[in-house]
């Protein structure tokens, strides 16, 4: 007699639902995406994928596939704004600690390759889930990947465990050509990111310690060259190309407080939506993947679905925790407007003696 294969309802239809989605169906269940959006994004910029997120992909079967899509990161240093050299990420002791070197890939093309290896047909597009508690007991298991503002997490945990502003804005884009290698350029509470893409584009951030929600409409572009415009030449060479219309303006935030956990019952939350960090480093969809696939062993070793969520929750709240705490304290550091020197020496130091978490 062939057993009906276990059934999985995953809200959000970003990287950590379409990874969990195409985990569990790999492993014969079947699973229900309900997406908010129309379609999945057609421009986006770029994602670091640290080499635990490559074999998170392995591990999902697109591994390859998703390194055919990407740009190894060989090297990355840390800036003054002058040019001066901060401390350089030691590419090389990563690669011999864990036989990976990071990759970078865009966000629409990592998409596009979890969707089409999921099955279009598992993902509903404008889907709204207006209280994600619905869908409990129609599912085995109900995943809630709704991201940095998620309405499952305030449906189970209420509005105490919220995303909060960090004090900064971020403004990114792509220009056409490349601009250097990678770099990140800190100032006295200001910084500028330079990573080359694939295509032979170049994608760019920056970031700046200002009001929540200010905007500077049709001048966002003139602000970034008031404020860095008289930065070294790699920083120079992408303000020359940028156009207003490709400017996009975002403000930074992170879950704070931390979540007590991570299920409850027979939903679980993965992604932004248990455990949204800031950007500082670069982790946010690498762990997102590593959720994915984390999930899915914890719901096969264990098939009473709560005991499983339970020991996902045992496996990723404390590993996700430190990373959040990194970060904050990576983006304090950052934007710092004072004692920039000692700053300076503590992240050279740091990444000499520990490198960042693969």
């Amino acid at each position: 007699m062939t057993r009906k294969p276990r059934t999985a309802a995953v809200v959000g239809g970003g990287i950590g639902g379409l990874a969990t989605a195409l985990s569990l169906r790999n492993n014969g269940w079947s699973v229900d995406v309900f997406e908010r959006a129309r379609r999945l994004p057609a421009s986006g910029t770029a994602l670091g994928l640290w080499p635990a997120a490559l074999g998170a992909l392995d591990a999902l079967g697109v591994g390859a596939q998703a390194r055919s899509l990407s740009r190894p990161q060989t090297s990355g240093a840390f800036l003054r704004p002058d040019g001066g050299r901060i401390a350089t990420l030691d590419v090389a002791a990563l690669e011999r600690r864990t036989g990976e070197v990071p990759r970078l890939i865009s966000r629409p093309d990592l998409l596009a390759l979890l969707y089409g290896a999921a099955g279009e047909e598992a993902v509903t597009f404008d889907a709204r889930i207006a209280d994600i508690r619905t869908l409990d007991g129609s599912y085995d298991v109900v995943v809630a990947a709704d991201g940095l503002n998620s309405a499952a997490r305030t449906a189970l945990f209420g509005p105490r465990h919220r995303a909060r502003y960090v004090g900064a804005s971020s403004w990114r884009g792509t220009v056409e050509g490349e601009a250097g290698s990678i770099t990140e350029t800190w100032g006295e509470g200001l910084r500028f990111g330079i990573t080359p893409l694939p295509d032979g584009r170049t994608n760019w951030f920056a970031c700046a310690v200002t009001p929540e929600g200010q905007r500077n409409p049709g001048r966002e572009a003139a602000t970034l060259r008031g404020w860095f415009g008289h930065w070294h030449a790699g920083v120079r060479e992408v303000l020359d190309r940028l156009t207003e219309s490709e400017v996009l303006r975002l403000d930074l935030y992170y879950l704070d407080p931390p979540l007590p956990a991570y299920a409850r019952g027979r939903t679980v939350l993965i992604g932004d939506a248990a455990h949204a960090m800031t950007p500082d480093l670069g982790r946010g969809a690498c762990e997102a993947l590593i959720d994915a696939v984390e999930l899915t062993r914890a719901l096969t070793a264990a098939p009473d679905v709560p005991a499983a969520l339970r020991a996902y929750d045992r496996v990723r709240r404390p590993a996700t925790r430190r990373l959040v705490r990194a970060a904050r304290l990576m983006n304090r550091m950052a934007h710092a407007r004072r004692l920039t020197g000692l700053r300076n020496a503590a992240t050279r130091t740091a990444l000499a003696l520990g490198g960042p978490p693969a």
